[in-house]
């Protein structure tokens, strides 16, 4: 029963590879149909040579700057709105005036004050990111019982020891929802970002993943590349969340 549970997850991508080749060999589509062989060899060409570790890297990197930034940014403002009625009340407009503006409509403004390189995209990317973070650390310090901090203040522990053990652990899950949402929106957001600021054009390699999938669409018209490049993307991105996952097990056992 635990073999079979294990294995469970990968029924469904293997149903669907299966009805893909067999549509591929039913259809008998044109020469540059991608079929489960042609992605293959594209893919083992595309790490052989090094070209998809290279732009995962560059992008990995960039969505990391954005997040984290993001993430540091939308923690404290998000506590300060939750703790203070004035702040929050005064920020409030401004973060949902702000917060339905896609990223993509930023591009330009990134490429004027950022230039067409990794800090361009790590803003669209970090802004992608910030408002989950931001709207979640918001809801997790509100959620907290207010007896449980007076309680502290009662016992004669301090501000600081109250918000390291009493108000932290008790926004933390809520943050984790914002920042496993945050990273969602980051990597969808890192395609566009990179197809508009990507380093160079003509180079698969050289602008990250969205410049490698802009380059197999606009110059080799690659399908099979294109479709390696997007689940490359999806891998890293499940990797990731579940990464987010073990660290949250961790830091909240009593969430289990």
């Amino acid at each position: 029963m635990a073999l079979s549970r294990r294995f469970l997850p990968f029924v469904l991508p293997l149903a669907l590879l299966i009805l893909w080749q067999a549509g591929v060999s039913t259809l008998q589509p044109g020469p540059r149909t991608p079929t489960p062989g042609s992605v293959v060899s594209t893919a083992w060409s595309l790490i052989s040579t090094g070209q998809l570790p290279l732009a995962m890297i560059l992008s990995l990197g960039r969505v990391l700057t954005g997040f984290v930034s993001a993430a540091v940014c939308a923690i404290l403002i998000g506590f300060l709105m939750a703790v203070s009625p004035s702040i929050g009340r005064n920020l409030d407009p401004l973060m949902e005036s702000f917060r339905p503006i896609a990223p993509i409509a930023l591009l330009p403004l990134a490429i004027l004050w950022f230039g067409t390189g990794t800090s361009a995209a790590a803003f669209i990317v970090g802004y992608a990111a910030f408002f989950p973070i931001l709207i979640n650390t918001i809801q997790g310090v509100r959620s907290i019982d207010p007896s449980l901090p007076r309680a502290a203040r009662t016992l004669g522990v301090g501000l600081p020891a109250i918000i390291r053990n009493v108000i932290l652990p008790g926004a933390l899950p809520n943050i984790f929802v914002g920042a496993r949402l945050g990273l969602g929106l980051a990597w969808s957001s890192i395609i566009a970002a990179e197809l508009a600021v990507g380093a160079k054009t003509g180079d698969a390699g050289s602008g990250g993943i969205g410049q490698m999938m802009f380059v197999f669409y606009a110059y080799s018209v690659d399908l099979s590349g294109i479709i390696v490049c997007m689940i490359a993307v999806g891998v890293v991105a499940l990797v990731i969340d579940r990464g987010l996952r073990a660290v949250e097990k961790r830091l909240l056992p009593w969430k289990q």
